[in-house]
């Protein structure tokens, strides 16, 4: 059985990520690091609070048992961060610490929640593009044992939406046929579940690689036509 630790699990996708895990038997303990407790309950779910980020990497190693899975939805915007600057420590510097922490602490396999749209031409020039990368790069050149990437588009299905008004064209995309909508966005328990869907995938030996980047198609294939509890 499988132990995992969520960071950024009280946000939409790790919300959502965290849910999945407490319903699948494949995870035998779950734990969580945040500033605030998640809004789950389980008996498998042990939710650490600590309100210093710069903490949360070291608290991998103390953890027992021992994880080998770790999932990273950590995400915020420039507006809640108070500017670019104090954005890139979260989305950027904090999500590379946590990940070399976890590479330290034997972590086997390491899933990162990032961007669809990331690496094209006109996107490179975009900060919050750069921090995607960034991290993107700097868990690759850790070289884990498996390396999981998802990038997801717009991120539908949300409380609070970030983007209201586009978000809400968006959803009703499906009206004109779903596959309009999953080229462009899919629904954040679609996510959640595809993240641990592909553990699941690793876990049975059929990981198409070590490193994977699973995108748009592939997260609406495990998070929806192939997710089961």
């Amino acid at each position: 059985m499988t132990t995992a630790v969520v960071f950024g699990c009280t946000g939409a996708v790790g919300s959502q990520i965290l849910a999945s895990l407490l319903a699948t038997d494949t995870f035998s303990s779950v734990k969580t690091i945040s500033r605030r407790p998640p809004n789950a309950h389980s008996p498998k779910l042990q939710a650490l609070e600590e309100g210093d980020i710069s903490k949360w990497g070291g608290m991998i190693s103390s953890l027992s048992p021992k994880p080998s899975v770790v999932f990273n939805a950590v995400g915020t915007t420039r507006a809640a961060a108070g500017g670019i600057q104090n954005q890139w420590k979260i989305d950027h510097d904090l999500c590379i610490e946590n990940a070399k922490a976890a590479k330290e602490a034997g972590v086997k396999t390491y899933v990162f929640i990032s961007s669809a749209g990331t690496r094209g031409f006109f996107s490179s020039y975009a900060a919050y593009s750069k921090m995607k990368v960034g991290v993107e790069d700097a868990i690759k050149e850790l070289n884990f044992e498996h390396a999981i990437i998802l990038r997801p588009g717009f991120i539908l299905g949300r409380e609070k939406p970030k983007a209201a008004f586009l978000e809400n064209i968006l959803e009703n995309l499906n009206k004109l046929g779903q596959g309009i909508q999953d080229k462009l966005g899919q629904n954040q328990t679609i996510i959640g579940r595809a993240a641990v869907a592909s553990v699941q995938k690793v876990e049975e030996g059929q990981a198409p690689s070590k490193y994977w980047v699973v995108n748009q198609a592939d997260i609406v294939k495990l998070g929806r036509d192939e997710w089961k509890e």
